[in-house]
């Protein structure tokens, strides 16, 4: 080592002993600070956290395999993210309106969230008109999702259906393709809910079928698509619903990639290359606003992926590595009181996740903690998009915090953190038998305890829930949503008289056809799923056939 050399280290450790020496001085004592996944996070980091010696295997370049800093060799320079829009409100024609007036807006994708009835698995007559179209679509045959994509050029633009097994939404969406005489292949989007065990695990009310019987209905649904609806993302493996249920970014990282290994697994053991399936799965996740902790989650998480792919899976293909995702603005981290707060809440979590390199991007509506959002609310959470991307300058460099001593010392310690949680699950036996212990519901209810618990205490900070109240913080909130109920009566009135006029006999045809093919190992449930709608079955009335046969999905009680 030269002298110079010996020196500039010298000097270089005099001058960070002064600086401690002065910060400490000033400080005195200080409580640790951790992120919500539990790491220190110091005051400063310099070339002894991170000193860049193994770039091209921890990060290399955008495009190329560990993917840390892009999937895509062009990333935003070359294609923006995907603005898609969460919309799911009242009767078809109130979505039709929204939809249209979010695509004039700018919005180039969109999504369908239907009604909590639906997701209960049964249609708009079993449940009380009152609540109908508060929390989503009332959509339930395929006339109401031809009414839902009235003039959306459905050949042409992205849609996600959020919609669990056994996938309705997406057999109307189809039904409505062959009526407009638009090939499947035409059709791209994705099925935004197909992941049953994030269900199982943090959404009881969404869970339709029993958990075997999900695993066996997910596979039918990827091999249909594979052979039927080829640009059509089938597998959509979701963070989201367990970071919102209080797991820590790092362990939604790891339980979801859990959840993905047992998905591809299933599909291989049914006879598909994992090459096949591996291109076209995607993932769904929540993004807080720990903003550098959700930076270096999805960085680690990038690498994590593609060596699982490799390794684990046996992907050839580097198509199989990129690890493609939609992220969402975390809903759990607006307040109802102060809404107009989290529009300043919104950008920084759109931020972070622009940062991180997501490929499309959904921004809540500063009013989602009290209700479906209204129009004027809707607008502004797609010009927060607009904003970041055209003004901002956030596309105008790749990956701009990679090299950051902080980044890069917290993506590592991200992916130490995710490896140990996955290595929990494989214990455990993996991510099916884990979720059926209860093993994982109980990780996160321990960390949900304790974030609350530190909400309490003050030590994590709300503005307008724990600090920085006023009086006018605890007003009543703005009256939530509600839609037209005279509207709503009219629907279920046409959805009733639709039943009466069917052919009793086609529908009854129809129900055996559906029942004998869950009833058969090798026939492929989802085909029949999509026959069914075509010969007019409800949503309802296909959910409880299959849970005749493959059983109902009771919720683990007590994990």
């Amino acid at each position: 080592m030269s002298w110079e050399r010996r020196e500039d280290r010298r000097n270089g450790a005099d001058a960070n002993a002064a600086w401690q020496a002065a910060y400490h001085r000033q400080m005195g004592e200080e409580p640790l600070i951790r992120n919500r996944s539990g790491i220190e996070v110091k005051p400063l980091y310099t070339p002894q956290d991170w000193d860049g010696s193994t770039y091209l295997e921890d990060l290399g370049f955008p495009g190329q395999a560990p993917f840390t800093r892009g999937i895509y060799p062009t990333m935003y320079r070359g294609r923006r993210w995907s603005q898609r829009q969460l919309i799911g409100l009242g009767t078809p024609e109130d979505y039709n309106g929204r939809v249209r007036k979010l695509l004039a807006s700018g919005a180039d994708a969109i999504s369908l969230l239907p009604c909590n009835s639906a997701f209960r698995g049964v249609d708009c007559d079993a449940a009380p008109l009152p609540l109908l179209g508060t929390c989503g679509t009332v959509v339930n045959t395929l006339d109401h999702m031809d009414t839902c994509l009235r003039d959306v050029p459905i050949e042409t633009i992205s849609t996600a259906m959020n919609d669990p097994s056994p996938f309705t939404l997406l057999a109307f969406l189809l039904g409505v393709a062959k009526r407009r005489g638009v090939g499947w292949e035409h059709i791209t989007g994705t099925s935004n809910q197909s992941d049953y065990l994030s269900h199982f695990i943090a959404n009881h009310m969404f869970f339709r079928l029993s958990l075997a019987g999900s695993r066996r209905v997910l596979v039918d649904h990827i091999v249909f698509c594979r052979d039927h609806v080829p640009n059509w993302n089938p597998l959509s493996v979701v963070g989201q619903h367990m970071q919102q249920a209080g797991a820590t970014p790092a362990e939604t990282v790891a339980f979801t990639f859990a959840s993905a290994l047992q998905h591809v697994e299933d599909c291989t053991n049914a006879g598909l290359d994992p090459d096949t399936v591996l291109p076209r799965c995607t993932f769904f996740f929540d993004i807080s606003i720990s903003f550098f902790e959700e930076i270096a989650k999805f960085r680690a998480a990038r690498r994590i992926w593609a060596r699982l792919t490799r390794e684990r899976l046996g992907a050839k293909d580097p198509r199989s590595s990129r690890l493609k995702f939609h992220g969402q603005t975390s809903g759990v981290d607006l307040t109802s009181c102060r809404p107009m707060n989290n529009i300043a809440r919104v950008a920084a979590q759109a931020m972070a996740g622009i940062l991180s390199g997501l490929q499309s991007l959904h921004t809540d509506a500063y009013d989602e903690a009290i209700s479906c959002p209204t129009e004027e609310a809707a607008q502004i959470a797609v010009a927060t998009q607009n904003i970041l991307r055209d003004e901002a300058g956030l596309c105008d460099v790749i990956d701009p915090l990679g090299g950051s001593y902080y980044v890069e010392s917290l993506t590592d310690r991200m992916e130490e953190e995710i490896l140990a949680v996955l290595e929990k699950v494989d214990q455990a036996g993996g991510m099916y038998q884990a979720a059926e212990s209860g093993l994982v519901q109980k990780m996160i209810g321990e960390s949900a305890l304790a974030h609350q618990d530190a909400v309490d205490r003050g030590e994590r900070k709300i503005v307008g829930v724990n600090c920085y109240a006023d009086e006018g913080d605890n007003a009543v909130p703005p009256a939530p949503y509600r839609p037209d109920l005279t509207a709503m009566e009219r629907h279920v009135r046409a959805f009733r008289a639709h039943k009466e006029t069917r052919s009793r006999e086609e529908v009854e045809k129809a129900l055996a056809a559906l029942a004998r093919s869950a009833e058969r190992p090798g026939d492929n449930v989802f085909a029949q799923v999509i026959a069914a709608a075509e010969a007019g079955l409800t949503h309802g009335e296909i959910v409880a056939c299959l849970r005749e046969v493959l059983g109902f999905g009771h919720p683990l009680i007590g994990a």
